[in-house]
């Protein structure tokens, strides 16, 4: 990975998926989604039903610029954990790694898209019997 600002595409794309990992285990989170507005996630769905490559796009955004790193992404958190406390343990984990590629961060922005009750599963989880 580059340490300046300018990243490739493909560089971006390996960025967004480690960040996604990384938000994946933090504690509290439930889920992680694509960022966007609905037109936007519509749009994007519906290139990818028709084969566009830019439906394939990472459910984290990176984009590099003059003031660094920018990552946006969308969580879910469980209902049991508090939000607060999560999205401090979650902006943490994208820090490190940024820092662990050497990267400057110019912003993260990281929005709570779902909250998850205890006994209702996370998409796609499943259920202990």
């Amino acid at each position: 990975m580059m340490t300046g600002t300018e990243l490739s595409k493909e560089e971006r794309a390996r960025l967004a998926l480690r960040i996604e990992a990384a938000l994946r285990a933090c504690s509290g989170v439930r889920g992680v989604y694509r960022s966007g507005s609905l037109v936007s996630n519509l749009l994007r769905a519906g290139a990818s039903a028709w084969g566009n490559e830019r439906g394939a796009e990472p459910i984290v955004s990176v984009a590099a610029g003059a003031d660094g790193v920018a990552v946006e992404a969308a969580i879910g958190v469980d209902g049991r954990a508090r939000s607060v406390a999560t999205l401090r343990h979650a902006r943490d984990a994208v820090d490190a790694v940024l820092r662990a590629e050497g990267l400057r961060r110019g912003s993260i922005t990281l929005t709570v898209a779902y909250v998850q009750s205890a006994v209702e599963p996370a998409p796609g989880e499943r259920r202990r019997p």
